[in-house]
C-alpha cells in the first residue's frame, strides 16, 4: 500500500511497527523498540517518501515578496556600514513585515 508523510505522520507509534512489520528491509531491523520519530523516518526512506511536508503559499506573490527582501537586505547592509541606526531600524522592520506575511499565507 501507498503512503503519504501525513499519513504516516498521523499513525500512532503502533501502527507504524505494523506497516514496518510487513517490510523487509536492513534499516527497519529492530523496528519493535525505535521510537516515533526514528520509525517514521526509515519508513519514509525505505517507502521512498520524501520525509517532510509540503507547504504552499496561497494569496501572495512568493517570489516578488523574496525579491523585496533581498532588496532590502542590500539596503540593510549599506545601513550597518554608515552607522545609520534609524534606517536599519525602519529597514529591519520592513524585512521582518515582509518574512512574515509569506509566513501568514503558508497553508
Amino acid at each position: 500500500m501507498e503512503y503519504t508523510y501525513e499519513e504516516l505522520h498521523k499513525k500512532t507509534v503502533a501502527q507504524l511497527r505494523e506497516i514496518a512489520d510487513g517490510l523487509e528491509h536492513e534499516s527497519l531491523h529492530g523496528h519493535s523498540t525505535m521510537h516515533k520519530a526514528d520509525l517514521q523516518q526509515r519508513l519514509c526512506e525505505v517507502l521512498g517518501i520524501q520525509a517532510h511536508a509540503h507547504h504552499e503559499v496561497v494569496g501572495v506573490d512568493k517570489s516578488k515578496i523574496k525579491l523585496k527582501i533581498r532588496d532590502l537586505k542590500v539596503k540593510r547592509g549599506k545601513a550597518l556600514e554608515k552607522h545609520d541606526h534609524k534606517k536599519l531600524k525602519e529597514l529591519r522592520r520592513k524585512i521582518r513585515g515582509l518574512k512574515r506575511q509569506i509566513r501568514k499565507a503558508t497553508v
